[in-house]
């Protein structure tokens, strides 16, 4: 039974890092960075919800998406045709997150800081012998091994990493440099926005102003880990969620909350993925034009 509640807690908290990580990467492939991901998860979590409880679970998830993809499109038209800032942009991102959600939940049901989302309009549960598992964690599976299919076996991949290597050789080839790289930031912003709608639809089943926790920042961290390479992601997501399973299986132990105080177990799975990603920087070759603008001479 704790094995089994270890490796289903693991598998779902692997989802939204895997998820978002796999987006950002075939986008940091085409040289656009977005770091506003925590701001992404956060927005589309609280959208989806009000899709979910409007129109039911399938619509919260595709309202989740949407949302990530509309941010996506706006950073990416930033970045790319008014050669903004990317970081700015993203940071930005992060602060309308943490104040739209916190405003949005006011607005929209009368109560500061938490929203418990009705069990009739969450995502339902595929039953296992294990215990229930959220159909979610297959569909974050095949989108990172269709994210590394389309990026290594097909004509769109190659455009992305020559975009992203040398996009003036890119540009004289008769790739359109601005094009690929906005299909990168909405499709970043889509796979960010579908794990935010699975937080607060699946996995959580609340809606609360810091619910994404960091969240976006580990699955920035895993792209570093992953070397961009989407399968890669899944390992990295898999280690902070056998790390976050542990750690709240851990704190349900009263033995050991007595000699390490809950706070630092919760802390764990944080840690341990830092640990893990400052052991392979300096060892990852990102594209040579990663985050920076292309001006067409």
């Amino acid at each position: 039974m704790l094995i089994s509640s270890l490796i289903l807690g693991s598998l779902h908290a692997m989802v939204p890092i895997t998820m978002t990580a796999t987006g950002e990467i075939l986008s940091e492939r085409a040289g656009l960075v977005n770091i506003g991901l925590e701001g992404i998860l956060l927005i589309s979590a609280f959208t989806a919800v009000v899709g979910a409880e409007a129109y039911g679970p399938l619509a919260g998830l595709l309202v989740g998406l949407l949302t990530g993809a509309f941010i996506g499109l706006i950073h990416g038209i930033i970045a790319i045709y008014f050669r903004g800032d990317q970081t700015i942009s993203g940071v930005g991102i992060n602060v309308l997150g943490a104040g739209l959600v916190a405003f949005g939940l006011v607005w929209q049901w009368g109560q500061a800081g938490f929203h418990q989302v009705p069990r009739a309009v969450r995502v339902p549960a595929i039953s296992t012998p294990w215990g229930p598992l959220s159909p979610m964690v297959i569909v974050a599976l095949v989108l990172a091994v269709l994210t590394w299919y389309l990026m290594n076996r097909t004509n769109l991949g190659l455009k992305l990493r020559a975009v992203g290597e040398n996009p003036a050789a890119a540009d004289a080839a008769g790739v359109s440099v601005e094009k690929v790289r906005l299909f990168g930031a909405v499709f970043a912003g889509a796979l960010a926005g579908l794990a935010g709608a699975f937080l607060s639809i699946d996995w959580l089943a609340t809606i609360t102003k810091n619910l994404s926790a960091g969240r976006g920042f580990i699955a920035l961290a895993t792209v570093v880990f992953s070397g961009l390479n989407p399968l890669l992601a899944i390992v990295g997501g898999l280690i902070f969620g056998f790390f976050n399973s542990l750690a709240l299986v851990a704190s349900t132990s009263r033995e050991l909350t007595r000699v390490i105080p809950y706070q630092f177990l919760q802390m764990l799975p944080y840690v341990v993925t830092l640990l893990v990603v400052a052991g392979v920087i300096g060892r990852v070759r990102f594209p040579r034009a990663s985050g920076q603008p292309y001006r067409r001479e």
